[in-house]
């Protein structure tokens, strides 16, 4: 195991979550909604939940309705917990 691995492994995997991203007009933050798939107690049907979430994005690279990947870090501000780690699709309809 190279130091790298040795350090990731110390200090525990990051929770990763792939949603879309529903605002990128702040600087270096954007929102993402994460949608799941969720059995209601009583009902016992499956319904979807949705929760948004702000990620830092330090070279401004993801825009509106990109599906993107985050990764959960230390506290970077009020309300950011997380870090965009990569985009996985690009938007057709914004270019």
């Amino acid at each position: 195991m190279t130091a790298e691995t040795q350090v990731a492994a110390a200090r525990g995997e990051r929770t990763e979550l792939v949603g879309k991203v529903t605002s990128a007009k702040m600087e270096k933050t954007i929102v993402v909604e994460v949608t799941r798939l969720v059995q209601h107690p009583k009902y016992r049907r499956v319904v979807r939940i949705s929760k948004k979430f702000y990620a830092h994005d330090e070279k401004r690279e993801a825009k509106q309705g990109d599906t993107v990947r985050i990764s959960s870090t230390r506290p970077l501000s009020k309300l950011k917990r997380w870090r965009l780690k990569e985009v996985l699709t690009r938007n057709a309809s914004a270019a």
